[in-house]
């Protein structure tokens, strides 16, 4: 997208985050963590989740073991990941660490099976933001084929005192 102003082409630049910056915005660890890294980050905007799914990974092992799939919920968990993970990384950096929880989740969808060997993309957009809680709409593809949708929503809270 570009934007048009006094005459010259601004082009927005657009973030990322590796693995390291996922984990230390997200409480997630293996075998629970289901976005390796997040590219295309317009704020908390949008931005584009990315999963390499392996055939060592703990679920494959009962669903199913003669003809693998990844679990539909763990697509789910992915796309709202990948929505937390911009989330937090946009709040400003004052007081306790912050939790993302989901909320909602909406018009789901699941059109093809998503498999061992994939790159499983999370394309995550905004619907809406009021105070500490946002929505998403999420496409998840596999070599740019649909293979699920939703609808998330998640909120962000203060980590409990201990």
């Amino acid at each position: 997208m570009d934007v048009q102003t006094d005459s010259k082409i601004e082009t927005p630049t657009l973030g990322s985050a590796d693995i390291m910056r996922i984990l230390a915005a997200l409480p997630h660890r293996y075998p629970f963590l289901m976005v390796d890294k997040i590219v295309e980050i317009d704020g908390d905007k949008s931005a584009i989740g990315v999963k390499n799914v392996s055939a060592n990974e703990p679920h494959f092992q009962g669903h199913f073991p003669d003809n693998p799939v990844m679990p539909g919920v763990l697509i789910l968990e992915g796309m709202a990941q990948t929505a937390g993970t911009i989330c937090l990384l946009g709040r400003p950096d004052d007081g306790p660490p912050s939790l993302v929880y989901f909320m909602t989740i909406d018009k789901a969808k699941f059109r093809k099976p998503v498999v061992p060997g994939d790159v499983l993309e999370y394309h995550m957009t905004q619907m809406s933001k009021r105070r500490n809680m946002w929505w998403f709409r999420g496409e998840a593809k596999v070599d740019g084929q649909l293979v699920a949708e939703a609808e998330v929503g998640a909120m962000i809270a203060r980590e409990a005192q201990k």
